[in-house]
This record gives C-alpha cells, structure tokens and sequence, in this order.
C-alpha cells in the first residue's frame, strides 16, 4: 500500500507492505502516522521568523562595519539615531552612540552619557583602556550592561536603551536610557469602587512592578521577566510571594510561558488564552485585573501574577470562580454590608442567566404555578402578540445585545445616551406594534441591570450567551430544560481547573474552613488562615486574638 504525505512544497511517497487486511486500529494508526507526516514537513518547509530577521555573530572591532550592520538591521528607520563621537587624545578613539528617538530620556542621553564623553582629556593609551573608563567611571548611568552579541545589542536598542561601541573592542556597553511617554497613574476604568485605592496600573510594566513592590514592602516579593515573541519581544513578568506560593504552581506558570511560540504579545489576554486549562469553556479560568490592591491581595493568599508590558491588565492564577463574584470593596467595607452586597452580586448573576429562561417557561407550560390574578394579567398582556414567547424572548435579547454593543462602540460622550433613549424609543415602539408584551420589556430589562452587577466583564459575558441556551432549553421543554441546563453548567464548572486548583473551590470540593469567604465574609479578625488550597505552605496569615476588646465599663462616666 502506497501513502502519500503531500503539503504546499513536497511529495513524498512513501511505501508500507501490508500482508493482511487492515483493521480499524491500523486505519486509525495510519491516519494518525499521515497527520504526523504533514505536520513536520509542513514545519520544516515554513522559514523561521527568528532566523530570517536574525543578523547574528559577535560584533566587529571595526566601528563602520558595526554601524552599518546597525542599520542595515533597522532599515536605516528615521527614528533610529547613530552618532560618532572623537575623544582622546587628538581625536583618536571614535564612539559610537545608538538610539531610537522618541524610547529614550534625551536629557539624560546629553547629560549624563554624550557630554561626559565629550570632555574626557584623559590620555589613554588603548581602546581596552579607553572601554574600561567608560563603563566604571565615565558613563554615569545607574544600570549600565556590556555584550559582544550583536543581536543582544539590538534587542537593547529596541526597548530603548543607548548603546556605546568603541573602535578596535568587540564589545558595547548598553545604558539604560528609557523615557517614553506614558499615560499617568489613574483609577481603573473597568473596576471602580467608593472605598479602596484609586490607581490602576498603566501601559508600562516597570511602573507596574513598582505599585506592587509599594504595596508588599518585603524582599520576599519575587519578580521574574521573560521575553515572549520572536517579533515583537514582549516583556512579561510573573510576580509571587515567596514561600506563601506553591513552587509546583509556580513551575507550572515557567513552563506554560515557555511553550509560548509566536510572533508578537500586544496583550494579556493573548497570553490567557494560550496558557489556559479550558479554552473552549464560557468562563475564564483567569482573573484579569487592572487594580494593584487586588493583585496584592491575592499574592498575599499565595496566588501568582502575570504581568504583561504594553497592558494595564494583570492575570492571576489560579483562580476560582468565586473571586469573579467579589469585588476589592468587599474587603475595606465592614462585615455586614459587604455581606448583603456580595449576596446581592450572587443574586443578580443567577438572574442574568435564568430570568428570560423562567418567564418562558411559566407562561408556555406551566401557567399553573402563578396565581391567577398574575397569569390573567400576562396573558392580556400578551394578547395580539404575533410571537410565541421564546421567539419574543429571543428577538428583546438580540436587540438589547445590540444597544447594549453600539453604546460601547460609539464615542464616550454619546454612546451612553444612545444606549439609554435607543432602548426606551425601541421598546416604546415593539410595545406599540404589539410585537412583544410589555412584561417581556420589564423581564429583558431587569436582566440587563442585573448583569450590570457583575464586577468581572468576562464572566458576565458568558452568563449572557449562555441565557439564550437556556431560553431554548425553557422553550422547548420547560422547568426541566432549565434544571438540566443548570445541571450541565454545574456539571462542567466542577470539572474545571486553574492551573490545578479546583475551579469551584470551596464549593467543590468542599472547604468548611473557607466557608468564612463565600456568600458572606466574616470580620477581618475572624480570617485566620488563608484558602487551603492555594496558601497551604503557609495557612496562617493572622493572629488568633485580633478580635477588638474594648475596655470594660467601670460604672462612671470617664469624659464627664
């Protein structure tokens, strides 16, 4: 038997003898052998990116050839700057200055490196001299670096720092330089809240680095950078408390980043779904956040933080799906209302999800269930209404997902009054048409603001195209197609993982000790331990005696 493995260039024959006739096992084993076949000729014939851009090799003792190599690899760019400067004696030495204009401080560039340079009179007697002068006594930069590479040069020039090459030395010095403009500090726009900090983290990750190393003031606080993208070189960065996080998760999350293979990151969300447990499932198994107090929270419970340059949004793993539920206000609130609060969240995500869902399947089968005087008043409602009321459910949905998508897309200043009177003018006039009933406006309606209350977009999301199954589910067979929707859902939430944790933890498995966290938080001096699970190489995060005790009554009035 003859199988031919072909792809975009080859074609290659390959001969198998085969003396008995082919069961299934061996069709399935063939096929799996003929995939195989494919993928690596495919994955040879396709030229690698790294390879091709590479200009590789040590740098030259020649100047002029380095700087032509440089730009050469730049394509002579208008922003890239390279300046030859003569110092020594008569001019002997030449240096050369690179960067790219626009990714550098340019005041520090003058100050600090060319004018420093520039009025050396030292009277070196070598290029290996006059190398050594500039990077430990001349160059006075805090962070200064030397490679021979030229690759590793360029990868520093890009990012934005000054490179400095000598004549006759086969190696540069890279100071850093950066200094580009940067949006400032300001409250998150996707996760405000009355009570807690008012910064978010912005676009650039050292300034990210930086909020969280002021909120967790301690050298246990551990950074590591690595570089994703053969293009476009992105820096990425997993933040953890040593000894608080598992070094198995931790591991984990090096290794899921290292399987990264792709030409650019310009986002974490990229990055999420490239190293998540279930990509094919409606909830995320990653919390994405843009507040540094939540990030801290959950370093200080053991969790570990992705932070990704070029983002204001942060990951953290491994996430539960109650921490998509709970807000930083539930925390700096005291007990009792952010109880009631997050009560009411837990109440509105059900009701975004099955609202729609319960109205179908009262008024199509089980009419019975409402008193009377309720079910006459639905059903003179819904007289003259073409639609059965599935397909009316379906039909508001549809159009309160478009309002709701056109207010977001449109320009800040009028998308929200769009949204609001586009809403009102098409309900008024469905309700005029007699297309839908006026209770079905109130139902899609009140399912909209109760989606509203989830404090993570992602998962609110999800809870939205899963509504339009369950309405099926309810249309077609009622109350047992919703409990059967929501046993499948419970079903597949239970089989997630985040990075090994169980997705529904505490509720499955169950963790009593955890309970304190759930639909109510018990007062801060009640949480002694941190979630078992994720913190258990250190459970004890607090005292056992932080209960306030105020001083006992001695019967007389002390401040009469």
């Amino acid at each position: 038997m003859e199988l031919l493995c072909s792809s975009a260039k080859y074609r290659v024959p390959t001969q198998f003898t085969v003396n008995k006739t082919l069961d299934k096992d061996d069709l399935l084993m063939l096929r799996s052998l003929t995939r195989l076949l494919r993928k690596n000729m495919w994955a040879a014939s396709k030229p690698s990116q790294t390879k091709k851009d590479s200009t590789g090799g040590p740098l030259s003792k020649n100047v002029k050839v380095n700087e032509t190599l440089i730009k050469q690899s730049f394509g002579n760019s208008s922003d890239l700057v390279v300046r030859e400067l003569r110092v020594g004696p008569g001019g002997r030495f030449t240096v050369l200055v690179v960067y790219v204009d626009g990714l550098v401080d340019k005041t520090l560039i003058s100050e600090n490196l060319i004018e420093r340079i520039s009025d050396q009179t030292a009277k070196w007697c070598n290029p290996e001299q006059a190398y050594d002068d500039l990077k430990n006594r001349i160059i006075a930069v805090s962070d200064v670096k030397e490679t021979g590479d030229l690759d590793n040069f360029l990868n520093h020039v890009a990012r934005g720092d000054c490179g400095l090459i000598i004549n006759d030395v086969a190696k540069a010095l890279v100071a850093d330089t950066r200094g580009w403009a940067q949006r400032k500090i300001e409250e998150p726009t996707t996760e405000a809240t009355i009570r807690g900090a008012k910064e978010g983290f912005v676009e650039t990750l050292r300034t990210n680095t930086s909020l969280l190393r002021r909120r967790v003031k301690h050298p246990r606080l551990r950074i590591e950078e690595h570089e994703i993208g053969t293009i476009s070189k992105t820096s990425v960065a997993i933040a953890y408390i040593s000894g608080l996080a598992d070094e198995k998760v931790v591991q984990e999350v090096r290794n899921r980043l290292g399987r990264i293979n792709v030409d650019s990151i310009q986002e974490s969300g990229q990055i999420e779904e490239l190293i998540e447990d279930a990509p094919f499932s409606p909830f995320p198994t990653i919390l994405r956040t843009e507040r540094p107090d939540k990030v801290a929270g959950a370093l200080f419970e053991g969790r570990i933080a992705i932070l990704t340059d070029g983002t204001p949004f942060a990951l953290i793993v491994p996430a539960t799906f109650t921490m998509f539920l709970t807000s930083p206000e539930d925390y700096f609130e005291r007990t009792f209302m952010a109880s009631a609060v997050r009560a009411i969240r837990y109440l509105s995500f059900f009701t975004s999800l099955t609202l729609p869902s319960l109205y179908v399947a009262v008024t199509t089968f089980h009419q019975e269930m409402l008193p009377t005087p309720l079910i006459l008043n639905i059903a003179s409602q819904r007289e003259g209404v073409p639609f059965p009321a599935v397909v009316e459910a379906l039909l508001m949905e549809v159009l309160f997902e478009i309002l709701r998508e056109a207010g977001v897309r449109l320009p800040r200043i009028v998308g929200p009054a769009v949204s609001i009177i586009g809403g009102l003018v098409i309900g008024e006039a469905a309700m005029r048409a007699g297309l839908v009933s006026p209770i079905m406006v109130v139902v899609v309606a009140a399912t909209g603001i109760a989606s509203f209350a989830t404090p993570v977009f992602s998962v609110a999301i999800g809870a939205r195209l899963l509504r339009f199954i369950m309405v099926l589910l309810a249309g077609s067979i009622g109350f047992f197609g919703i409990v059967a929707g929501l046993f499948a859902l419970a079903t597949h939430l239970t089989s997630l993982r985040s990075f090994g944790v169980p997705f529904m933890e505490p509720i499955a498995p169950a963790v009593v000790s955890q309970f304190k966290d759930l639909l109510a938080r018990v007062p801060w001096w009640a949480m002694h331990t941190r979630p078992a699970l994720v913190g258990h190489k250190d459970l004890v995060r607090q005292g056992y005696d932080q209960k306030p005790k105020p001083p006992a009554s001695s019967g007389k009035d002390t401040h009469r």
